[in-house]
């Protein structure tokens, strides 16, 4: 009988004639290379999915590796997601929109869809762990309740100063019963950049995103927010605001309690008044 041994990368076969080993044939897998993708705070789903296809064209072009990861395979990863257990009672099926915390990643050449959207997951979990919703749970809101705030307040503004501004008039504005009036979420349920203008159609649109018209929170998250502001919209600033306008030229807002004062800084800066 022909007995085959394996040893240290040589197949040596006793019998078959001759006494030289013969070297294995076997090709070695290549070894990973550590790759990183970042993800921006305040990036939606859509937009995370495209980071992921130009970074894989980098990898491609300067690191000369073809990942595994694409932006077909991220996204499809992210469909089959789940958020984690406290928000599942109030969670909209099929948009995974806020849980996929935006952060720097490393992975490899090997590294799945499923594989990267599970770290973004965990971050997640371990973020908003860090996040005292003792505050939010004192006037009825939910985890996920939080979330939704903390999306629109990251995209609302860049001025770390004001996130807790921006958190209060949203808090004071649903304490009244009054629409958010943030044009943001109108952006998100109508897919319209920040680069192009809201047409009165928008404006007037049916999309239960459209917080101009309809009262209460959006229907989910509209941004995968970061810890600050995740911070912030649990933790409001302790003021009445109801109104902001943004000041021309800089990346600060105007904030006020009175509409007739917002009313005149609106035309004051030049924006469209009556």
């Amino acid at each position: 009988m022909l007995v085959a041994l394996v040893a240290a990368g040589v197949l040596v076969a006793p019998g078959c004639g001759g006494s030289e080993p013969t070297p294995a044939t076997t090709a070695s897998a290549p070894a990973p290379k550590r790759l990183q993708i970042i993800f921006p705070e305040g990036q939606n789903v859509k937009e995370m999915g495209e980071r992921v296809a130009a970074v894989r064209k980098i990898a491609i072009a300067k690191r000369g590796v073809t990942p595994k990861l694409t932006r077909q395979r991220y996204l499809a990863a992210v469909a089959l997601a789940r958020p984690p257990t406290p928000f599942l009672k109030d969670w909209k099926q099929g948009s995974m929109e806020g849980f996929l915390f935006p952060a720097l990643y490393d992975f490899t050449q090997f590294t799945t869809g499923k594989e990267l959207v599970d770290d973004q997951l965990a971050a997640f979990r371990r973020t908003f762990a860090r996040v005292n919703l003792s505050y939010a749970n004192s006037k009825n809101l939910t985890p996920y309740d939080v979330l939704k705030i903390a999306s629109m307040i990251e995209k609302e503004t860049v001025a770390p100063k004001e996130r807790k501004l921006v958190a209060a008039v949203i808090y004071n504005r649903l304490r009244n019963r009054m629409p958010l009036g943030i044009d943001a979420t109108i952006r998100y349920g109508l897919d319209i950049p920040g680069t192009k203008s809201l047409t009165k159609a928008a404006i007037a649109s049916d999309s239960p995103y459209n917080s101009r018209r309809f009262p209460g929170l959006p229907p989910t998250p509209i941004a995968n927010p970061g810890l600050a502001s995740l911070k912030a919209a649990a933790h409001p600033a302790k003021v009445d605001y109801l109104y902001y306008v943004r000041i021309p030229g800089t990346t600060r807002h105007f904030f006020t309690s009175s509409e007739s004062e917002f009313l005149r800084k609106v035309c004051e800066f030049g924006y469209p008044c009556n």
